[in-house]
């Protein structure tokens, strides 16, 4: 694990009324580092994602520990989650047609984010920073550009500017769920480049969520599956990807055809698995930093450990 984390997830618990969505989850993300969280629709990526943030509304009952910077955010205040939340913890949202507000200039929008977290700054200073924003996330002509609205924008663009939004005040900790989800493959690799550049200029630490392990392999320093509400399985990058331990991980990366994959040979299918199964065998450490829920028999060295053990 690199260095001292800056986000720490302890045995998150969340659910709606019987529905258990994630379920003694552990993670920890370490400044400038980036993790990918893949699953399948339903496994609660964008649950946790919303719950570090406090959004999920009182319907949800969230338990667990979730600490950014040492601060232990389900403690906080609503007042308290406000000021952190767009300043410190950012978030790119999926669909920025949603997100943006249709009937409102995309540079005003971008401002309002400056002005709810930098509250000494006048109006020159303001739009500087949303022209600096904008620039830095490769939108064209920005001092024109921020007077349109979102309808005008493609879509490649109208995610820039959800970005663009999200890095104003320069957070520490990036959250971007399924940001590439609704675009081509040609603006997916020019958004995937930009998170790069501005992971490296902005010392930025990422979580990105996902379903596409395509996407994940190019971004994330670490992977952590989860299905079910459960993780199942985690580890640096290249050996998740080299060397998967659990099922269905194997499954999920023999599910994605690769240039390797021989014509009318059948891809993997995810099976569904039994929630409760999953849920009886811990967390084990098969080697230094990969951690999946296999059985005490399996053939793997196996090492347990009680900090990440959610039993």
């Amino acid at each position: 694990m690199a260095s001292v984390a800056l986000l720490r997830i302890d045995n998150l618990n969340v659910c709606f009324g019987a529905t258990e969505a994630v379920r003694g989850l552990s993670l920890e993300i370490a400044e400038g580092e980036s993790l990918g969280l893949v699953g399948e629709s339903g496994s609660g990526k964008s649950v946790t994602a919303l719950a570090i943030l406090g959004l999920l509304g009182e319907a949800a009952c969230v338990a667990g520990r979730i600490e950014f910077d040492g601060r232990d955010l389900l403690a906080l205040g609503p007042d308290a989650l406000r000021r952190l939340r767009g300043r410190d913890i950012a978030m790119i949202f999926q669909e920025p047609m949603t997100a943006l507000n249709p009937v409102m200039p995309v540079g005003e929008q971008v401002a309002e984010a400056v002005r709810a977290h930098q509250h000494g700054l006048g109006r020159r200073a303001v739009r500087e920073r949303v022209l600096e924003a904008m620039t830095a996330v490769a939108l064209p002509d920005p001092a024109v550009r921020c007077g349109d609205y979102p309808h005008q924008f493609s879509g490649g663009q109208r995610q820039r500017i959800l970005i663009a939004m999200a890095i104003v005040n320069q957070p520490r900790l990036l959250i971007a769920d399924e940001p590439t989800t609704a675009l081509d493959v040609t603006v997916q690799a020019q958004i995937l480049e930009l998170l790069a550049g501005l992971r490296e200029r902005f010392g930025l630490a990422m979580l990105f969520i996902s379903h596409d392990l395509a996407v994940v392999s190019q971004v994330a320093d670490r992977v952590a599956v989860m299905r079910h509400g459960l993780l199942l399985e985690e580890a640096p990058r290249r050996t998740l990807f080299g060397h998967p331990l659990h099922p269905y991980t194997r499954s999920l990366l023999g599910a994605v055809p690769t240039m390797q994959t021989r014509l009318g040979e059948p891809l993997a299918t995810l099976r569904a698995g039994a929630r409760q199964s999953q849920a009886a065998v811990p967390l084990r450490e098969a080697a230094p930093g990969h951690w999946a829920r296999i059985p005490a028999e399996s053939p793997y060295s196996v090492r347990t450990s009680s900090k990440r053990d959610v039993e």
